[in-house]
Parts: C-alpha cells; sequence; structure tokens
C-alpha cells in the first residue's frame, strides 16, 4: 500500500541526516567492494568492558527482583553511587533524591532536556562545532538554534563577549561540551566561572556535556561545571558510562545538577520510558567505583595512541597539538577540500573512515575528527595507507599520487 499521504512531522523535515547513519551506509558499501576497513569514525571504545562490571552484571541477572519494571528515578543504590563519585571526583555535593538521575546514555538525556524546556520559538546557543544532540535535540523541539561558532585562534573556546547582547537576552538555554567532542579542545576553570557569570546575568539554564571527565592525560584533571560556586543555581551536567568503561552499547548514562530542572526531565521521562534495566545500573554502580588504576590503563591506552599518530601524521604535513583529553584527533584538511569531500576521498583511497568535521556543524567545516579507537598496529597501517595513496596536508592544494 502506497503511503505517501502519511507525511513525517515538520520536525523531523527540519532535520539533516544523521551522519554516523551516513557512514554506516558509505562503510556498508565499502565492504561490499572489498575494501579492508579501518573505522575510526564513530566515538566506539574498542576495548573490553571491566571484568567487575561484567560480573555485577551477571550477578544481577540472576535476581529474579531486578528483571521487573525499574524505579522511574533509577535505583536508589546507583543513584548514590552517583552522587558518591561526584563528591571524590569533584567535591560536589548533591542529593541523590533530587539532584541525580540516570538515563538511557547520555544522548538520551541531552535529547530530551531539549523537549522538556524548549518551546517553538525558544533561542538556543549551541557552539559549533558540537556532539549533534545538543544541536538537533533543539530543532526536534522546535527551538531557534543560534550557532556560537568556535574558531582555532580562540582556542576553540566559546567568545562569550562575541554574542549579541540581544540574542543572549533572549536566550533560553546554553549546551557545551569540554572536553570538547569533537575538537578535543580543554577549556580552564576561569572558562567556566565566565560561563556562570554569563548565565545568570542572562538568565540562561547551562546543559554541560561532561562525557570525557576521565580521558585526561599528562596530568590534566577537566572541570565539572558544579565545581564553580552558584553554578547547581543555573546548570545540569551530562555524563556517560560509554567512553571511560567501554559500556557503549549498555546505554547507561546520568544528569545531576540543579534539582528543578532535573525534575521536569523525570516527568518527561516517565511519559516516555520506563529506565535502565536495574542490573545494568548495578553493573554501572561497580564501575563508577573501580579503582584509579584502571582509570590509568584507559588513560595511557588513549595517550598512547594520540602521541603514535600525532607523531605520524606529522610526518605527512600535520602540525596537531598535543591533546589533553578526549579520544580524537582534530585534523585540518588540505585546503580547497571540503569535510564531505575528504572523509569520502580518504575512505575511497584508503578504507579509512573519519567523520567530516561538517557533521557537527557549520563550525567544523574543514576539518575531520579521527578516534583513537584502534591500537598502534592498526594506526600504523592507517599511515602506511595514507602515505601510499599520497594523503597529506598540504597548505595551498590537495596533492595525491593516485589522482
Amino acid at each position: 500500500m502506497n503511503l505517501d499521504w502519511i507525511a513525517p512531522a515538520e520536525r523531523i523535515k527540519k532535520l539533516p541526516a544523521y551522519p554516523f547513519a551516513r557512514l554506516d551506509e558509505l562503510k556498508h558499501k565499502a565492504r561490499e567492494q572489498g575494501l579492508d576497513l579501518i573505522d575510526l569514525g564513530m566515538g566506539n571504545p574498542d576495548g573490553a568492558t571491566p571484568q567487575p562490571v561484567i560480573a555485577a552484571a551477571v550477578k544481577a541477572l540472576q535476581n529474579p527482583a531486578n528483571h521487573g519494571y525499574p524505579p522511574f528515578e533509577g535505583t536508589a543504590s546507583f543513584r548514590h553511587a552517583i552522587t558518591h563519585w561526584y563528591h571524590r571526583r569533584y567535591g560536589v555535593t548533591l542529593d541523590p533524591d533530587s539532584e541525580a538521575l540516570p538515563l538511557l546514555g547520555s544522548k538520551e538525556g541531552l535529547g530530551h532536556l531539549a523537549l522538556a524546556y524548549i518551546n517553538p520559538g525558544d533561542v538556543v546557543l549551541v557552539p559549533s562545532p558540537s556532539y549533534p544532540v545538543h544541536f538537533r535535540g533543539p530543532i526536534i523541539a522546535g527551538g531557534n538554534v543560534y550557532s556560537l561558532i568556535l574558531k582555532p585562534e580562540n582556542n576553540w573556546l566559546i567568545d562569550l563577549a562575541a554574542i549579541p547582547d540581544a540574542v543572549a537576552e533572549k536566550a533560553k538555554i546554553l549546551y557545551f561540551n569540554y572536553p570538547s567532542n569533537p575538537t578535543a579542545a580543554t577549556a580552564p576553570r576561569e572558562f567556566f566561572e565566565e560561563v556562570v557569570a554569563f548565565a545568570k546575568k542572562y538568565e540562561i539554564l547551562l546543559v554541560h556535556d561532561l562525557c570525557y571527565a576521565e580521558l585526561a592525560f599528562d596530568g590534566y584533571q577537566p572541570t565539572s561545571l558544579l565545581e564553580i560556586p552558584g553554578a547547581k543555581d543555573i546548570s545540569v551536567e551530562f555524563h556517560t558510562m560509554s567512553k571511560t568503561y567501554n559500556m557503549a552499547g549498555w546505554r547507561v548514562g546520568f544528569v545531576v545538577g540543579n534539582r528543578h530542572v532535573i525534575q521536569g526531565l523525570r516527568t518527561l521521562k516517565t511519559n516516555l520510558d520506563y529506565g535502565i534495566f536495574a542490573a545494568l545500573q548495578a553493573a554501572a554502580e561497580t564501575a563508577l567505583q573501580l579503582p584509579d588504576s584502571y582509570l590509568q590503563e584507559v588513560q595511557t591506552r588513549y595517550r598512547t595512541r594520540r602521541d603514535f599518530l600525532i607523531q605520524g601524521l606529522a610526518q605527512l604535513g600535520w602540525n596537531l597539538p598535543t591533546t589533553k583529553a578526549t579520544m580524537y584527533l582534530w585534523v585540518p584538511c588540505s585546503l580547497g577540500m571540503s569535510s564531505t569531500d575528504f572523509a569520502l576521498w580518504v575512505l575511497q583511497q584508503t578504507g579509512v573512515v573519519v567523520t567530516p568535521g561538517n557533521a557537527f556543524g557549520v563550525g567544523g567545516e574543514g576539518y575531520v575528527r579521527i578516534s583513537l579507537i584502534a591500537d598502534c598496529d592498526r594506526l600504523g597501517e592507517v599511515l602506511h595507507r595514507f602515505k601510499k595513496a599520497g594523503i597529506r596536508y598540504q597548505a595551498e592544494a590537495v596533492v595525491s599520487g593516485s589522482q
């Protein structure tokens, strides 16, 4: 039966194709052509979930009580584990009953927060480039996204002074994320203090995505927004278990911060989902209690890959900064190529998948994101393929032995 008469809602029509879905299509076609793909596109950790976490999940699975509907607000023990971790990690005190909410991954929570708080026409400030749900969530909710273009000369930080007063006065929410996906930029504590002062001046809700809280290197310690005095009055902060603990497929995250904002999100979620399977919450508790030695192993793994790839790309003309956090390198395209063209060229010539920077907004044009989700042997193969195909950074023009 022809269903052309059933048209998608306008909110769906406004959304561009999701970049990672498009990448999946291209990868499928490349595999059909027999290419040996090296997928450095998504931020999908390649390591195993820690054994104590798996053991905790197995044990919880064997408890019949965990197989019913979980509490809408998450289990009390997981919420207490979240607030204990926050206090231990940042010195921030939170009420587990009202200031912490488990989520089906941070992406779900970030998107649903937009539905809970954005009315059609509301102005939402979103950096560009940024994690896609930061701007797609507000679009779905009917908000007007005002893009804050980030620039390398400002270390990819938001330039608060460049936001017109007329825009700031209308803005309802500011989404942001440091350490940053996709740029790997980090922000000093002073920046967070400035953001809090800005938000209080203009009465803007701050939504901070601290997805890469533990993927930090060389002694760097990311700042929690909630460490800043008075920040909890106007903000919430999102976390995920996906990256640090290799639990991307488990879909567990959480949000902490202002109790009133969290209550609004909780109210929306009670109408849309039943929360996280209780056995997974038990496993996530165990993850938050892992010793520092585990975190050091994870950090060492990504730091080693970072150093290896930066050094290898330097031999191909790229002069990249030594990033202090995340699992990404933010790599400029050769002059004259768009992000999409460069990513497609790399895929077609080498079988290496990278993410075009414009997938993260117009501010990402001219860059690609490379995920450090393969070991150094495989990254060495990436460098070998680049060299063989003549893929290198040229400031003036693209030069390729294969063209």
